[in-house]
């Protein structure tokens, strides 16, 4: 099985990039989302170490957000409880996958969590910061300082960028989207 790994900048495109390569996906934005809703084992855990912010299920994004923006160790200690789950989920997806030729990996946080394999194939997505901005933006519960704190939770770009075997210049088209992703299945396949 030959494991894409898609990384980038927060806004860049990673989750429609991934989609298009016609593989099954693992998206771990979306898992943690459906963890704030649908996991009550998480929130028990959440309100346990923060309850002064995380006390309504399913949780709701605000009051997240509210912990990460109060105190600085509150996103370390969210992070903890989430992303052993996410991991697990991980697992589970590989598993059931396994017998498919290509998986792809969209996970923000992929090489900070050390989640990756040596065999990976690390595809790095870039867009402009402008367009990428202009997307964010859009997105319900946008906060630039929340962004600020995720971002200096992850390792440089430029670090993910040189680590990446394949770089695809997001312009947000599909057509220039699916001509990256078929240059890339044309080099990887077996």
């Amino acid at each position: 099985m030959i494991r894409i790994c898609v990384l980038g900048d927060i806004g860049s495109g990673k989750s429609y990039v991934a989609k298009n390569f016609g593989y099954p996906v693992f998206n771990a934005d979306y898992e943690v989302g459906l963890l704030y809703r649908k996991n009550k084992k998480i929130f028990k855990k959440l309100n346990k170490v923060l309850p002064n912010y995380i006390n309504s299920y399913p949780i709701k994004k605000n009051e997240i957000i509210t912990a990460i923006m109060h105190n600085e160790s509150n996103l370390k200690k969210i992070i903890r409880i989430v992303h052993s789950e996410i991991r697990k989920k991980m697992n589970d997806f590989v598993k059931k996958h396994r017998n498919k030729k290509i998986i792809v990996l969209d996970i923000p946080l992929l090489l900070e969590n050390k989640i990756n394999k040596k065999k990976d194939i690390l595809v790095f997505i870039v867009s402009k910061k402008f367009d990428s901005f202009k997307r964010l933006k859009k997105r319900e519960n946008f906060n630039p300082k929340l962004l600020k704190k995720f971002r200096d939770i992850q390792l440089p770009l430029a670090y993910k960028k040189k680590k990446s075997q394949f770089i695809i210049k997001n312009d947000f088209t599909q057509k220039t989207v699916r001509k990256h992703v078929k240059y890339i299945l044309s080099k990887i396949k077996l």
